[in-house]
């Protein structure tokens, strides 16, 4: 239980099904359309960032807006009803501590957003489209992760 109570921005849902590489695939189908859906969104346009970071636009605010409304909504619908996954294993949600250290790596998470035009999700998708240079930004994510894991338990909670 201590353990759970520790990973406060953490998912502790860990699935106990075996999964074979052949049924893994449905998820690299999903990555795919995703992929194809943020490029004709426009997603993945640089273009479309900076002119977010700038307020010249509402384009990428009302892709943001809308995917939190979504996520509200889904959260609430598999808490109120108790939602299983499809392989039957419930779903669990702890409450989130607030901590000043999010407000610190959402300011650098910006930054980096607001300087490359790029975020986790679209990285892939920007790739494939063909804007080679995002391999950087994707070697500084993976870099940048690997340097926060080494150091975590060393900082302050």
């Amino acid at each position: 239980m201590t353990q759970i109570q520790n990973q406060d921005a953490m998912c502790v849902n860990e699935s106990k099904e075996n999964e074979s590489i052949f049924s893994n695939l449905k998820y690299l189908i999903v990555g795919i359309v995703f992929g194809i859906v943020f490029v004709k969104a426009e997603i993945i346009s640089w273009f479309r960032i900076q002119e977010m970071f700038q307020f010249q636009s509402f384009h990428m605010y009302g892709v943001i807006g809308s995917a939190v409304i979504v996520g509200m909504i889904s959260v609430w619908l598999i808490k109120k009803f108790q939602i299983k996954t499809f392989s039957g294993e419930s779903i669990v949600i702890s409450d989130k501590k607030f901590n000043k250290g999010q407000v610190y790596g959402g300011l650098i998470f910006g930054l980096g957003w607001a300087i490359t035009g790029a975020c986790p999700g679209p990285l892939f998708a920007q790739i494939g489209y063909g804007a080679s240079v995002i391999i950087v930004t994707l070697l500084s994510a993976i870099a940048g992760t690997w340097v926060y894991g080494f150091f975590k338990d060393k900082l302050p909670h």
